[in-house]
């Protein structure tokens, strides 16, 4: 089987990996917006910057270019039209993959461009098993699936600069490659933070080619201006924005950096039960998909990677590290953070398949395990959530108030679920959309309080989370919740709903015997 797949035009199989990864996320183009989706949204539309508010009505630790993305998406195609954004992207990272791997094996010497065109054929196959796995996140289209083509992209890029300049061609396409290169690593945080690994590979392979005397140090000054001018672009650009609609520096710092240490602390404070569970979740998942085994061969078969080209060799495993370390540090471990692993799986399974011997055709065969399991994986969960056994109760419940609400109503959730409030057509007066934001900046829940007792208390209001949790935190609103509001109804997982005292609304109705679309209502 895996001769025959050899023979296949390696162009061919690139194009259809890159359909395959567009596709097999067509599911999620039809399946309601998740909470952050819908959270960001919210914020995109309340967007009105401040001094002291990057973004307004609502708090979010996110960069500008996200939000901006976002709120473009939303203006073009309505909100989940940023999903079709994300199903483009996973394409475009597919072909971006292959073209890095085929760059990769020319930095490292490779005269046979047939060899290094089915390296970089097989690098497309596992990228699009990997971005289009239900095991990891097939549907929501968020800071890490947006962000990694533009990582994996700069690879791509800027080793077309520094091939250009090993092989003595003209400087000046060299110095713009550099650039765009230096563009796209940056821009990429601009979607999520810690997607840092462009700039750490590219910082490796320069430095790397100059130790290896592979270019001149005034060729690597030459190319480290350009990454730095293509990088300054999107920093100068959302720093300007800030200055010129008048937020302080210090304001966008702290939501796009600082809170993260702030939230940490948070985090590590509370049980570590669900995080752990969420964590083991993780690691089986790295191994089932086929990651963890491309990642671990680099280190097993080390001095045959590094006889390949030791410059390519300590940049992969700089990357890796460094993704590795951000995502243990995230504290979190949701399963769309091992998005951000695909960059360095990206490099590593081309080191391994460039390999002639029978590291190479080990490497082959995981990647053909890697599609079936993602296969069989995408389409259990295609059957299973497509035949509506588990409509989202979230989703199901916003369109009940949408029902039953009056236009200037406002309705706040405590425990998130911003795709609750998107559903409803409702505001909400409360600026958490996220619980993370909320334990951080509201921790003993004051605002929230004064919001529940004051003029602007919302008309309905939603306890998703019991009292109990978080060490019961919502003990001190629940005086002022049970004075002023009266139960009104329950959600399909049973989370009361109140109704602000004095008003009338129609009974809610969630429909839980599954009538209406989960999407449509």
């Amino acid at each position: 089987m895996l001769a025959r797949l050899r023979k296949v035009d390696p162009r061919l199989v690139v194009a259809l990996s890159a359909v395959a990864a567009v596709v097999l996320r067509f599911p999620g183009l039809l399946y309601p917006l998740g909470s952050d989706e819908a959270g960001f949204t919210l914020v995109a539309r309340e967007w009105h910057p401040q001094p002291t508010s990057l973004y307004g009505a609502y708090w979010v630790d996110r960069p500008p270019p996200l939000i901006a993305m976002v709120k473009v998406s939303d203006a073009i195609g309505g909100p989940l039209f940023i999903r079709l954004v994300a199903a483009l992207g996973a394409g475009a990272l597919v072909v971006a993959a292959a073209a890095t791997a085929r760059q990769m094996l020319r930095f490292a010497g490779e005269t046979d461009t047939a060899y290094a065109a089915r390296t970089g054929a097989w690098t497309a196959v596992l990228t699009a098993a990997l971005t289009s796995s239900a095991m990891i996140d097939p549907v929501m289209a968020k800071g890490e699936i947006l962000g990694i083509p533009l990582v994996v992209t700069s690879f791509w890029i800027g080793l077309r600069a520094l091939n250009r300049a090993v092989e003595h061609r003209p400087d000046l396409p060299a110095l713009a490659l550099a650039a765009g290169a230096g563009l796209l690593a940056v821009l990429a945080q601009g979607l999520k933070q810690n997607l840092v690994a462009g700039l750490v590979f590219g910082a490796a392979v320069l430095v790397g080619a100059r130790v290896r005397h592979r270019i001149t140090t005034t060729t690597l000054v030459r190319l480290s201006l350009g990454a730095l001018a293509g990088g300054l672009v999107p920093v100068g650009a959302t720093v300007g924005w800030a200055l010129w609609n008048g937020v302080l520096l210090h304001t966008l710092w702290y939501a796009v950096y600082g809170f993260r240490s702030d939230a940490l602390e948070v985090i590590t404070a509370q049980s570590q039960q669900a995080p752990a569970s969420r964590a083991l979740l993780l690691l089986g998942i790295a191994v089932a998909s086929g990651a963890a085994f491309i990642l671990a061969g680099v280190l097993l078969h080390r001095r045959r990677v590094w006889r390949l080209d030791p410059v390519l060799t300590v940049a992969t495993l700089a990357v890796v590290l460094v993704d590795t370390t951000s995502l243990v540090l995230s504290g979190s471990f949701w399963r769309p953070y091992l998005f951000a692993l695909v960059p360095g799986v990206v490099l590593c399974a081309a080191l391994l398949l460039a390999v002639r011997d029978y590291v190479a055709r080990r490497t082959e065969r995981l990647v053909v395990a890697a599609v079936v399991v993602s296969l069989a994986a995408t389409a259990v969960w295609t059957v299973r959530d497509y035949a509506g056994v588990a409509p989202p109760d979230a989703t199901r419940t916003g369109l009940a108030l949408h029902r039953a609400a009056e236009p200037d109503d406002t309705v706040v959730v405590y425990g998130g679920h911003a795709e609750l409030v998107l559903a409803s057509g409702l505001r909400s007066p409360y600026r958490h959309l996220w619980t993370l934001p909320m334990r951080t900046l509201d921790p003993d829940l004051s605002q929230l309080q004064d919001l529940l007792e004051g003029p602007d208390a919302p008309t309905w209001f939603i306890l998703w989370v019991p009292e109990s949790s978080w060490g019961g935190l919502a003990a001190p609103i629940m005086p002022a919740l049970l004075e002023r509001y009266e139960l009104h109804g329950e959600t399909c997982g049973g989370h009361p709903v109140y109704l602000l005292e004095g008003e009338q609304r129609p009974e809610l109705d969630p429909r839980c015997d599954g009538r209406g679309s989960p999407l449509l209502g």
